[in-house]
């Protein structure tokens, strides 16, 4: 409630904060998922209710913090979103992202047969699977629900490297579960009670000594008595 934001597009935002705080729903409602019960959602002026909603919906990305992957070949889940690509318009959604080095350690690459919710392939590649899917719908706006808290520390660099290639300049959104990423987005939005408590770059929440302060002390390690002793200063 409450809640205004205004995202220029090419902006990167990552949405921070509290479980329940009310960051996926707020995505939620620009995928339109479901529509506000006051207030509205434009993008380009126009309000999300008067927009054919198949046609919006072919103009995102959603990368869900659990990617799905259905039954079927690496190329066929890369492929969902534009079952008429050709093999070359899938690998390179997959090299634009980082993705094609892993999946040509697969037995049969494209090929491999992936397994029902992809089972048979670890966290990250899943993940890096579903950012290529993403790529190759080519985007304007792109929702991604980080899923990087499950990963080992290589991994999750390498699926950040990816996050960071397909946001590229597209309007992204992004529900940050680690401050990394917040850390790294043009702006961050700290929710609080399904309100917007913070609105600002990393740096400026940081000399704000509010509440996204307070998060990135706990998450970096750095003494609270360390932080009053500088700011007195």
């Amino acid at each position: 409630s409450d809640v205004a934001l205004r995202i220029p597009a090419g902006q990167t935002v990552a949405f921070v904060g509290e479980t329940g705080a009310g960051k996926s729903t707020l995505v939620k409602l620009v995928a339109r998922f479901y529509d506000p019960t006051a207030g509205r959602v434009t993008v380009d002026g126009t309000d999300l209710r008067a927009l054919d909603l198949t046609s919006y919906r072919h103009r995102l990305g959603v990368v869900p913090q659990e990617a799905y992957l259905f039954q079927g070949t690496v190329r066929d889940a890369i492929a969902y979103g534009r079952p008429d690509a050709t093999d070359a318009q899938v690998e390179a959604a997959a090299r634009a992202v980082g993705a094609h080095e892993m999946i040509a350690t697969l037995e049969g690459g494209y090929l491999h047969e992936v397994a029902e919710r992809g089972r048979n392939l670890s966290a990250g590649q899943r993940q890096l699977i579903a950012l290529a899917r993403a790529e190759l719908v080519d985007p304007d706006i792109l929702l991604l629900d980080e899923a990087t808290a499950a990963l080992d520390l290589a991994t999750e660099a390498q699926v950040n490297q990816a996050t960071d290639r397909i946001a590229g300049k597209r309007t992204t959104l992004v529900v940050a579960h680690r401050l990394t990423t917040a850390a790294r987005a043009d702006r961050v939005v700290v929710m609080a009670d399904g309100r917007v408590a913070e609105d600002g770059t990393h740096t400026e929440l940081l000399a704000l000594g509010g509440r996204y302060a307070e998060l990135w002390r706990t998450f970096s390690g750095e003494p609270e008595a360390e932080a009053e002793i500088s700011s007195s200063l």
